[in-house]
This record gives C-alpha cells, sequence and structure tokens, in this order.
C-alpha cells in the first residue's frame, strides 16, 4: 500500500487477528502446505515457506498449526495440485489492484472473483496495464517506539537498504527483493522487531482518495477480495486520507 494506507494495512491486520483468526489461520496454513510441497520443509531451503513463516510470526500463528501443515505439504499420498494465479484489476475510482491467488480450481475462482468485481466497481484489466504501475521491493515496517532513529537508519543502509523513510507513526525500510532477507537479519539482530516484513509490491504512481464514499467503494471492494479462501496477497496504490487510517 502507498502513502499513509501502508499503516493502515499493518492495523487492519492486526485487528483481524482476533476478528478473523480462523480464517487468517487457515490461508497461512494453505501457503504453507504450498511452500512444503514445492520446496520441502526446510525454511533455509526455502523461500517461499521463509516468508509464510514471517507472516505466521506476525499473526502469533501458534506452532502446532505450523507444523501441521508442513507436514500435510510433505506427508506423500495423493495431493491437491495449486495453480498460482495474479490478477490485473481496476477498481472504483481509476484505483489498481494486484490480486494474488493460490487454487485448485481455475474456473470456479475466476468466477467467483469476477462476480465480486461486477458487484462492487471492480474489473479485470488488460495485461501488463496494473503491474506495470508497481515494483517488487522489500518491505519492512519499524513502529517508532521500537527503534531510535538514528540507530536504524544506520543498521538499514549499512545492511544494504534502499530506502528510508521516517514518519510520524514509525519507519519504512525498503530493499531490493534480493536483500530483503540480509537486511531484516541484521535489524533483528539489534533486538528491533518490525511490525511488518515481506518482499511486497509498492506502487510508483498513488490515487488520492479524498472522498468519503471513495474511500468507501475502494475498502468495500478490497475487504471483499482478501476475505476470498483463493487470495492470498492484494496490493492497491490507492492513498488514504489521514483520517481513513
Amino acid at each position: 500500500m502507498a502513502g499513509h494506507s501502508k499503516w493502515a494495512k499493518v492495523k487492519t491486520f492486526k485487528g483481524a487477528i482476533d476478528a478473523k483468526r480462523g480464517k487468517i489461520f487457515a490461508k497461512l496454513s494453505k501457503e504453507i502446505t504450498i511452500a512444503a510441497k514445492l520446496a520441502g520443509p526446510d525454511p533455509d531451503m526455502n523461500p517461499r515457506l521463509r516468508m509464510a513463516l514471517f507472516k505466521c510470526r506476525g499473526a502469533n500463528m501458534p506452532n502446532e498449526n505450523i507444523e501441521r501443515a508442513i507436514k500435510k505439504g510433505t506427508g506423500g499420498g495423493e495431493a491437491t495440485h495449486f495453480d498460482d494465479l495474479t490478477y490485473e484489476v481496476y477498481g472504483p475510482n481509476g484505483v489498481a489492484l494486484l490480486v494474488e491467488l493460490s487454487t485448485d480450481n481455475r474456473n470456479r475462482t475466476a468466477a467467483e472473483i469476477r462476480s465480486i468485481l461486477s458487484k462492487n466497481g471492480g474489473s479485470i484489466a488488460t495485461a501488463g496495464s496494473v503491474s506495470r504501475l508497481f515494483q517488487r521491493k522489500g518491505q519492512m515496517i519499524v513502529p517508532r517506539e521500537a527503534a531510535n532513529e538514528d540507530q536504524l537508519m544506520e543498521v538499514a543502509l549499512e545492511a544494504g537498504a534502499e530506502d528510508f523513510k521516517a514518519e510520524p507513526q514509525g519507519y519504512e525500510i525498503v530493499t531490493d527483493p534480493a536483500h530483503f532477507e540480509s537486511v531484516h537479519k541484521q535489524i533483528e539482530a539489534k533486538g528491533i522487531k518490525c511490525a511488518s516484513a515481506e518482499v511486497t509490491y509498492l506502487p510508483t504512481l498513488t490515487v488520492p482518495l479524498g472522498d468519503p464514499d471513495a474511500v468507501s467503494a475502494v475498502t468495500r471492494l478490497t475487504d471483499l477480495l482478501e476475505d476470498h479462501e483463493d487470495v492470498k496477497e492484494l496490493y492497491s496504490n490507492a492513498e488514504f486520507p489521514e483520517a481513513a487510517v
């Protein structure tokens, strides 16, 4: 997310843990199972599994849930095949969305996603028209109370970060995807905990939402998409006003 919306994303995720704990854990378990099936149970040798485990830690997912999901992915026997898909979408007010999914039934998922879009002001975009508005980057969000600004900036930049931004809510560290893990490890080695740490898509051009109706329309669509069982990540170039965060 861009602008203030990156803080909204962190706050929304943390707040959703209690309200939607079962659904969040189910999605994380699914991703762990897929990752383990594709590249094995060792996170040191499996970047996708490693990233899923970062998210599990942020969600306080119990270790037994994680171990069960890994065993399911590596247990042998007949396994369900999942396809990874990315939908490029235009939402209300020209907001661009990248929607990443993992599905065992492409036709069912396509029909359900198109239904959500058609009923909520969204549409499938021409291939490449939305993805060109985003860059793949590593991103870490650190609450202001978790670190001293000068110390954090020094550690991050010396570790290889591309950018460091200080805002009232805290700090944003941006890296090349290839350097994300090394920067993240060096920050955590200093005892600094990130509120969010992931390889993500950051928008190169944002769409400010100043009108309450626009905020409501975009939020409704993104909430419905994120609530779908096959959607694992959603990236937006919407820039929400301070009051909406």
